[in-house]
This record gives C-alpha cells, sequence and structure tokens, in this order.
C-alpha cells in the first residue's frame, strides 16, 4: 500500500484534496488476455439473460411445470439482484479475483446442475444457484474493467463491455432456439462449461492482483449483514415480481412479503450502521455523486423495460410482424448504444460527466414521448428508427455515468460502488416490469370494457381470433407504457440536474 496525496482537479471533475490508502493498480502478465476474460464472463452472464427464452416450450414439454416456467427468470433475476451489494463488499474486502473466479465456479456449478435438472422445481432451484454466480460475474467484471484501465482509457473497456451485451441480446434467442430444435435443450446450460473454464484459466493465470497487507486487523465480513440483505430483497422483489401475476396486489401473500420486506429493511439499517464493515455502508448513498448516479440508473431501469418487455409485443400484435423481424425492431437499439458508449468520452471530456448523462437521456425523454406519435398501424421501419436513435441516446446516458461514479473513489471502494449503481439498474428494471405490467393491463381493461390482461389479448391476436379494435388497445396500452417510461427518464433528467454535482470529484492519482 502507498499514502499519496490525491490531487483533483480537471474538465472532468472539481478539486477535492483527500489522502488515503490506495493499492498500487491492478497489474496482469498480459492485460489482453485479463480483458479477453472479462468479455467472456460477462458474456457468460449476458447470454444466460437471453438464451433460456426461446427454448422453454421444449422445457416445459419436457418438464412440465407450465404454471411456473416463468420462475425460470425471476429466480436468476431474484439471486443476481440481491447478491450484487454483498460480492461488491466483499471483492473491496479480499480482491476481484478470487470473488471473480469464486462467482464463476458457482455459475458454472448451478449451469451443470441445471442440464442435470429432472423436473421445473429442481430446475428453478439451479436456476437461483446460477444467480448467486451471475452476481459476481456482473458486479465484479465492471469492476475489474476499471482496476485495469486509468479514467483515460476506461471508455474503451466499457464500449467492449457493451458490445458484449448487445452481441447477447441478438444472438441468445437465435441460439436457445438453434439448440433446442436440432439438439437438446439441455445444451442450453451445458454450453456454458466449455466457455467458463476458458475464463477461470485465463483469470487465474494472466491476472495478478498487488498483494494486500497481512500485518494489519484481519478483515471482518458481516454475515449478519450479507444474510439480511438477501432476505430482504429477495421479500420484496418476490413480491413486486410475483404481485398481480400469480397473486392479486392485496392478497394476503403480497401484504405478507412487502410487511416481511419493510420489516427487514428496517432492521438492516440498524445491522449495517453497528456493523465494523458493513454490507451496505452508508457512505454510498450521503455522497451526492453516487447516491445521484444510483437513482439515475435506477430510473434507466425503469426506461429499459418499455422497449425490451413490450416493444415485442408491439411489434407482433400491432404491426404484424414475425418473431423474428420483431426481435429485430427490438435489436437495433443494441447496434447503436456500444457505438455512443464508444463515443461517449469525446463529449464528456468537453463538457463533463453530468452534462453528458443529462444530453443522453434527455434526448431519451423525447425519443420515448414520440412513440405514442407513431402512426396506426405503421411501418416497422418506424419503431426501428426510435430505437436505433434510443439506443445512442442510453449510450450516451449510461456509460458516462459509471466511469464518472467509479472515478470517483478509490480501489477500496470501487467494488461497493460499482455494485450499489448495479443494484439500483436491476432493482429498477424489476420494479418497473412490474409497475408498467399493471399500467399496460389497466390501458387494455379501460379500453376492451374489462376483458382480458394483455398476455391473454396478445395470444388471440396471434391465433387471428382479434379485431382492429384489440389491435388499436394493444397499442394504446404499449403507448401508455413508454410515456411511463418517458416520465422515468424525465426523473432521471431532474436527479442529475439537483442532486448531482456539476462537476464529479474525480480522483487523479496513478492507483486510483
Amino acid at each position: 500500500m502507498q499514502r499519496e496525496r490525491i490531487p483533483v482537479g480537471d474538465p472532468l471533475g472539481e478539486t477535492r484534496p483527500a489522502t488515503r490508502d490506495i493499492p498500487q493498480r491492478t497489474g496482469t502478465d498480459r492485460r489482453g488476455a485479463v480483458v479477453a476474460a472479462l468479455m467472456l464472463a460477462m458474456g457468460l452472464a449476458a447470454l444466460d439473460s437471453t438464451i433460456v427464452s426461446t427454448a422453454v416450450p421444449q422445457i416445459v414439454g419436457d418438464l412440465g411445470g407450465f404454471s411456473v416456467f416463468s420462475w425460470l427468470f425471476s429466480g436468476y433475476l431474484l439471486a443476481v439482484t440481491v447478491t450484487l451489494p454483498v460480492y461488491g463488499k466483499l471483492s473491496d474486502t479480499f480482491g476481484r479475483k478470487p470473488v471473480l473466479i469464486a462467482g464463476a465456479a458457482v455459475f458454472l456449478l448451478g449451469s451443470l446442475l441445471c442440464a442435470l435438472a429432472w423436473n421445473m422445481a429442481a430446475l428453478i432451484a439451479f436456476r437461483i444457484v446460477q444467480g448467486l454466480g451471475g452476481g459476481a460475474l456482473q458486479g465484479t467484471v465492471q469492476t475489474l474493467a476499471a482496476d485495469l484501465y486509468p479514467l483515460e482509457e476506461r471508455p474503451r473497456i466499457q464500449a467492449r463491455l457493451s458490445t458484449v451485451w448487445a452481441t447477447s441480446a441478438v444472438a441468445g434467442p437465435a441460439l436457445g432456439g438453434v439448440l433446442a430444435a436440432y439438439a437438446d435443450w439441455r445444451w442450453i446450460f451445458l454450453i456454458n462449461l466449455p466457455l467458463g473454464a476458458v475464463t477461470l484459466w485465463l483469470l487465474a493465470r494472466h491476472l495478478h492482483e498487488p498483494k494486500r497487507p497481512t500485518d494489519g486487523p484481519r478483515p471482518r465480513i458481516d454475515w449478519t449483514g450479507a444474510l439480511t440483505v438477501f432476505a430482504c430483497g429477495g421479500a420484496l422483489l418476490t413480491a413486486i415480481v410475483q404481485g398481480g401475476v400469480a397473486w392479486p396486489w392485496l392478497s394476503w401473500p403480497s401484504l405478507t412479503l412487502l410487511g416481511t420486506g419493510l420489516a427487514l429493511a428496517v432492521a438492516l439499517v440498524a445491522i449495517e450502521r453497528r456493523a465494523a464493515e458493513p454490507i451496505v455502508p452508508g457512505w454510498v448513498w450521503r455522497r451526492r455523486t453516487i447516491a445521484a448516479v444510483n437513482l439515475a440508473l435506477g430510473a434507466l431501469g425503469f426506461v429499459m423495460v418499455a422497449p425490451t418487455v413490450f416493444l415485442p409485443t408491439y411489434a407482433q400484435s400491432v404491426l404484424g410482424l414475425a418473431p423474428m423481424a420483431a426481435g429485430f425492431v427490438l435489436s437495433v437499439w443494441t447496434l447503436s448504444w456500444p457505438v455512443s458508449a464508444a463515443l461517449s468520452q469525446h463529449v464528456y471530456r468537453r463538457i463533463g460527466f453530468r452534462n453528458t448523462a443529462m444530453l443522453g437521456i434527455g434526448a431519451a425523454a423525447l425519443l420515448l414521448s414520440a412513440f405514442p406519435l407513431l402512426p396506426y398501424p405503421g411501418e416497422a421501419w418506424q419503431p426501428a428508427l426510435l430505437m436505433l436513435l434510443l439506443g445512442a441516446a442510453l449510450g450516451l446516458f449510461q456509460l458516462p455515468l459509471i466511469v464518472g461514479v467509479q472515478s470517483t473513489v478509490g480501489w477500496a471502494e470501487r467494488g461497493t460502488t460499482t455494485a450499489s449503481v448495479l443494484f439500483c439498474r436491476q432493482t429498477g428494471q424489476t420494479v418497473g416490469a412490474a409497475l408498467f405490467g399493471a399500467v399496460a393491463n389497466g390501458v387494455l381493461a379501460a379500453r376492451l370494457g374489462g376483458a382480458g390482461d394483455l398476455d391473454s389479448v396478445t395470444r388471440a391476436l396471434d391465433s387471428g381470433a382479434a379485431s382492429d379494435h384489440v389491435r388499436r388497445a394493444v397499442a394504446d396500452a404499449v403507448h401508455a407504457v413508454y410515456l411511463g417510461a418517458a416520465c422515468a427518464a424525465a426523473l432521471a433528467f431532474l436527479v442529475l440536474l439537483l442532486v448531482a454535482p456539476r462537476r464529479f470529484p474525480v480522483l487523479k492519482n496513478p492507483g486510483d
């Protein structure tokens, strides 16, 4: 460890003299090999989010359990979300390498168990095991990316990681369909094993972190806080995901889960205030920059729900496109997002992180508001063009915030900071899916006199048993969701305007 004075002050940051202990920058034998490992690890997590969806009919046909198959996705998402803060703190305490390797090993164990599942209950349980490892993959990869590169070069690695997500979004459903149709759905999980083995080998061989001091006090793990985070997040997110789906919102399961989650949240605050090394330290909310980025990316989670969840329904039910063509309308934003993210450095070096992000989210709010103005039924190129522009706007919004907030903390706080940002985005996406689902069903009920929800109506449209009146109702429901997403984008704009500092307090030192 070196004790250095950290001078801060450049076009991106405000002067904030500080003194803190920092390790030397993470080193590698071959940085390219480690970057390849990070991209493979991120690819495992990203691909797993999309590859399963197209194989659901084959999985249900083999294992049964149609009534609970949605937990294949919900269980994985819940496990990833609630483990993010825990892995972030562990990576700050013990280093990124052991946490990433352990998480990858758990993910691969879950993949193997999923391939061996004998019924739907077992498959759901093993998907949760996968998610417990997936949280380490998502959070630690993003943190290591900041460790490997100085501030000036971080957009390069972040753009590569964005490209991984974009490629997975396009390739995942297609690969899942091919494996399910021509091989067996179990290969969807088995394919992770060779990729994961290469990832582990590259990390073990080429990633070398600075040695941590052994003469100081032994690190203390806040196990009580970690278990409370699991329980609190699990209860609240289960209530949100299943409310209005598996049971009514005001039923006793929803109220019990919500009440339990809120009680555990109060207990978590009390536990973390007393903990020597809290899993969720209070400073992630006391510092204006981190709090503002957390809130803004939480709103981004809401924004992402509109296109990812509802645009395919709109494209098939309203525009009459085939599933593959509908997927293309959605996928075009994955083309512009990483390109915009890679180019964003040229903007934020001139006008700063906050202003660049405000420019991006302001443009996104306008584009989302324009969606209801599209003609009915319209042509496929019209929503595709909006999605292309939306991807460019969100690339300009998200990457400057992630790079900026990671640059305001030292090595010992970067894992926790990154995890808090990703946790807020994941939580926003989960809450947004539930909220906008209720909005869409409410609009449909109003237009159709209470006849059915979005799922049943779209199934009727797919079978050709619905009228133009029903199609217009679906269009109105999706339009309402896009307006809600525009409001979320406007809220993110206001958060950055009113809460975030004009200049991020960027740390400038050799080992930041």
